[in-house]
This record gives C-alpha cells, structure tokens and sequence, in this order.
C-alpha cells in the first residue's frame, strides 16, 4: 500500500463514489464518515467552529490502485484532527476495513515521521466510539514509536437495541418509564386538536420544511445562540446532501396545523441515528418531543431498524426511553 496525500478540494471532491463504496467496508461506518457530509462540512468548516484549516487526507492504495485507507484529516496551528471535528459530528474515525486497519495506521505513523508531513505538535482525534479497532491500533503503534498517547472519555452516548415489535420494547422498558411514555402519549391522543406525525419526502418542500424545523429548534435559548448564519447554512447543507443521497429523516409531530416538535435524524445503515430537534413551547403540556419520538421508534421498530442512537449527551429523556451507555473518546498523539 502506498500513502497518497490529498490538500485540495477539487481532488477531495473528486473521491465522492469511491469515498462512499470504501466506508461501507470500513471497520466504523457512520453517517457522519460519508463523503457528502465531510464536504458540507469542509465547506463551511464546521458551520463557523474553525476559522481556518488545511486539508490534509491521507488515502492508501495496493499495487492495483484499489483505495485501501482514508484518514479524514485537516490541520490547523499545528494540530491535525479528524474532518467533522469536533461538536457537531458525534462519531468519527479512520475508514478502513477491519483487516486492513492495522497497517493503515502503521502507513500514517510512518508519513507522519517523513519529511513530506507537514510540522505537527499533536494528532488530536476526537469522538472515537469507545469499541473503535482503532483505538488499541493506536496505542500499540503509539508503543513501537516512542511516542505519548492520552485517552479521555468525552461524553456518554445512549443507544437502543430495537426489538422485532413495539410491544416488546414497551415490555422493557422500566415500568415507571412505560407508563409516563404512556400517559403522554394518551393525552396527546385525546387533545382536542387532531395529533399527526410525518416524515418529509418531498424534496420540493424540503428548503421549506428545513425552516420550519430551525425554527422550534430556536425556542429553545441555548440552540437559538448555537444557530448562527454559517451554522444554519452548514445544518441546510448536511440535510440537504442527506436527503439527496437517501438517508435523512427529517419528521415532524403536527398539532392541527402547526408544527409542535421536528427530529432531524439519519435513517443510515439498518439504524436511527437521533442528531437533533426542536420544540414548539405552545404545546409543552402534551410533551410533543416524548410523542414524537415514540412514534419514530414505533416506525424504526416497523421498518425493521435494528438500532436507534441517541449519540452524545447524556439528556435525561434517552435514558427514560431505554437508552444503554456507550462513550465516545478522545485520544492525542505528540512525540516526546
């Protein structure tokens, strides 16, 4: 295999087929490791989170020029981290297949030794998920070069094994917490408004109803100081090239005819991955965000999704519908 390094975005563009078709074999495949996403992303650099950066993608090929390995990275002061660092992709890593990893990293390690890397102080690599291949891989190959490695758990982020029915996981759930999801879904049954729910597929009202959904997300004070015009551009950009490509979920909880709560998540590989919502306060008094969410994962169970992922955050209301803890990680490498 031979390291080939890729600083320009029209060459990083151009990956886009081969990209994808290699992350489905890749060791870590999440949504947020797709092509399409990591460009909306480099596009705006993370909605505004950095103010600059290079691009610096390592790839790796065999003798016949069949793509290998992709480290996703860019450098910044000195520091290379994993495109889509750090806040607003839960889950990234290296793409390779499990069986080539290990000499994947051992290729990255050796460029970074060479004179052709660029001067770096640290590989600072963020929202590893704590059963990464890669995470043992880099501390061995941090032991055969003498180098210093830390690991720090970030955060918690709760997933759901979904089972073959919804009465299965009504049945597993804790009971007090079955019969709080319970009573909030009769009550919203019983309002005296109708109480629907749908999932956009239309792609010429998808600008419109991307609106709509930034709007509950910005009753709440804290994400409405987060949505700032790179973000929104970046949160429109990522939905949009999801969309295109099959995999976004974006749904909404109507009361009448107004929105009340929207879950904008990926519908990606057999799994729901929950990535943000928004809430209509006018309607806090049927708990619109618990119906919402009950009935997707009424859906996801229906649709034959084996997983549902909260990802990062440990928000009470993911463990009330059955969350189980996995962490994500950082890990930094600097040579003594």
């Amino acid at each position: 295999m031979t390291i080939e390094i890729i600083q320009s975005e029209s060459d990083f563009f151009k990956l886009k087929n081969e990209w994808n078709a290699h992350l489905t074999k890749s060791a870590s495949h999440v949504p947020f490791l797709r092509h399409e996403y990591l460009t909306s992303w480099w596009t705006t650099l993370g909605g505004g989170e950095w103010e600059k950066g290079e691009l610096l993608i390592l790839t790796s090929r065999d003798q016949t020029n069949i793509l290998r390995g992709i480290a996703p990275f860019f450098i910044e002061n000195q520091r290379i981290l994993f495109l889509g660092s750090h806040q607003i992709s839960d889950y990234l890593d290296l793409i390779a297949s499990a069986d080539t990893l290990p000499g994947f990293i051992n290729e990255i390690f050796g460029f970074l030794k060479s004179a052709e890397s660029p001067a770096w102080q640290v590989l600072d690599l963020f929202n590893l998920q704590e059963d990464s291949p890669t995470i043992p891989l880099l501390h061995k190959a941090v032991e055969s070069n003498d180098w210093i490695i830390k690991e720090e758990v970030l955060q918690p982020a709760p997933y759901l094994r979904l089972p073959g029915s919804w009465e299965d996981y009504r049945n597993h759930l804790d009971d007090r917490y079955r019969h709080e999801i319970e009573r909030k879904y009769r009550r919203a049954e019983n309002y005296f408004l109708p109480v629907n729910w749908y999932i956009v597929e239309d792609e010429g009202q998808l600008d419109q109803e991307l609106e709509s959904f930034l709007e509950l997300m910005a009753h709440n004070p804290e994400k409405a100081s987060f949505l700032t015009g790179k973000m929104i551009n970046q949160i429109k950009s990522s939905a949009r090239e999801a969309f295109l490509a099959g995999w976004l979920q974006l749904a909404f909880l109507t009361v009448g005819d107004i929105k009340a709560a929207g879950y904008l998540n990926f519908d990606y590989d057999g799994k729901i991955w929950v990535y943000n919502s928004g809430i209509n306060p006018m309607f806090e008094n049927i708990s619109p965000g618990w119906v919402l969410l009950s009935k997707i994962i009424q859906w996801s169970i229906e649709a034959g999704r084996t997983e549902l992922d909260f990802m990062r955050g440990d928000e009470p209301y993911k463990y009330n519908f059955g969350g189980i803890d996995k962490h994500v990680l950082r890990i930094q490498v600097s040579q003594k």
